[in-house]
């Protein structure tokens, strides 16, 4: 059966592929920023996963908010990604595992998860940048799957319902019949909000408290509801609901690896964690 090797959480902001299309990863303002990943890279390299489970949001690239599915999961072929007004390079096209794409599929639609099968899919900055600072050489090692969670349309799901998912997307990698090794990501994040009377807002403390949580007491985020979460994290802040879903999949019990916080970024809060399961 399949094995999940870790979790990767980490921040998308567009930002991020500007610098790194324009060489700033030693510049002062980025610095701090991209002196997280070195660890990562090493961790990846005496763990060799064969197969990435991206959970991200889409911001219109592939959906738009006349059609906005609440979970949905890819298994097309590829993912190619196009250009999304950011000015940001697009990346080589990502080889899809297409097996544990219906395999998912059908496990989660199994568990009463109602999720819309994309056999056809592009996959926007929130997929790619953090494929991006994994593998900087963007010559993909790994086979991927995404699950995409709605974090733009109210009504979002609950803290609670994208935990339940991820719980049900670990269990269903671990019943895959293979010898992949497999990680998993979730991207976004943490506390931002780009408009309103609270643009630029962030919140260290709830930040920090949250990623400790997740190595202590993964389920705290759940007693919060979608607004009582964009009070604390901000309109955007939300995405947090992705490294909910990430750190679910590796089960009851997990231990840390690396981690590293950093404000700003593009008025964002920077949050990056790699979890591997405990025993």
């Amino acid at each position: 059966m399949a094995n999940i090797v870790g979790a990767i959480t980490t921040s998308h902001v567009p930002a991020i592929g500007r610098a790194i299309a324009r060489n700033l990863q030693a510049d002062p303002y980025w610095k701090p920023f991209f002196d997280g990943w070195p660890p990562v890279h090493r961790w990846l390299d005496s763990v060799k996963p064969d197969v990435a489970v991206v959970f991200y949001n889409d911001h219109g690239l592939n959906f738009f908010l006349d059609k906005m599915p609440t979970f949905a999961i890819g298994a097309a072929p590829e993912y190619r990604n196009a250009d999304e007004g950011w000015g940001i390079p697009q990346v080589p096209a990502f080889q899809g595992e297409q097996d544990l794409s219906w395999h998912l599929i059908e496990s989660l639609v199994a568990d009463e998860f109602d999720v819309v099968s994309c056999q056809e899919m592009e996959v926007d900055h929130a997929f790619t940048l953090p494929m991006a600072l994994m593998y900087p050489s963007q010559a993909w090692p790994v086979k991927v799957v995404p699950v995409c969670i709605n974090t733009v349309q109210f009504p979002l799901p609950s803290a609670r319902r994208c935990y339940a998912l991820g719980e049900a997307v670990g269990r269903a990698v671990r019943a895959w019949k293979s010898d992949a090794r497999v990680v998993v990501l979730g991207t976004g994040g943490l506390s931002h909000q780009l408009d309103g009377e609270r643009a630029g807002f962030i919140n260290k403390d709830f930040d920090l408290a949250f990623m400790e949580s997740l190595l202590h007491d993964p389920r705290w985020a759940t007693q919060f509801d979608s607004t009582q979460l964009v009070e604390k994290a901000g309109t955007q802040g939300v995405e947090l609901l992705m490294w909910l879903a990430a750190r679910a999949a590796l089960g009851e019990r997990a231990t840390s690896v690396h981690r590293n916080y950093h404000i700003p970024i593009s008025n964002t809060a920077s949050g990056l964690m790699v979890m591997a399961p405990a025993a």
